[in-house]
């Protein structure tokens, strides 16, 4: 059998480098800060409404070193106080229950630096993101 050459194969291997982990605590800051940031700015209020409130979390963690993402749905407010006045038996008046209408659910994703705290990036996306996004200017 004549002399066989070994074939020497080199297998190449990725490795990623992860970052330092987001506790549930700051990535809780991070989103009161975004929220306060949408709060104020006039222009978000004009385009997207009142922030009422954030419904759910949907993500967060650090893509990269010092960087503190974060995505979660948020409700706008737009037009009038989205009360009805619903009145009530035997003349006891009128309800001033909170109603749905006006209300606007956008995903909200923002970049916040992990040591100052100073929020970087904020898109809003309308409609589950089939719509205009909104980008507050920081």
């Amino acid at each position: 059998m004549p002399n066989k050459q070994q074939r020497t194969t080199k297998i190449s291997t990725t490795t990623t480098k992860l970052n330092a982990k987001v506790t549930e605590q700051e990535a809780s800051s991070a989103i009161d800060k975004v929220v306060r940031a949408l709060q104020k700015d006039k222009e978000a209020n004009q385009e997207l409404g009142k922030l009422t409130k954030t419904n759910n979390v949907l993500g967060f963690g650090s893509p990269r070193p010092g960087i503190i993402a974060v995505r979660f749905n948020a409700s706008f407010q737009k037009g009038g106080m989205g009360r009805s006045a619903v009145p009530l038996p035997f003349g006891l008046g009128q309800t001033n229950k909170q109603e749905g209408r006006g209300t606007m659910v956008g995903q909200v994703k923002a970049n916040v630096d992990a040591s100052t705290g100073k929020v970087l990036e904020v898109s809003v996306f309308r409609d589950l993101g089939y719509g205009r996004a909104f980008n507050l200017k920081v």
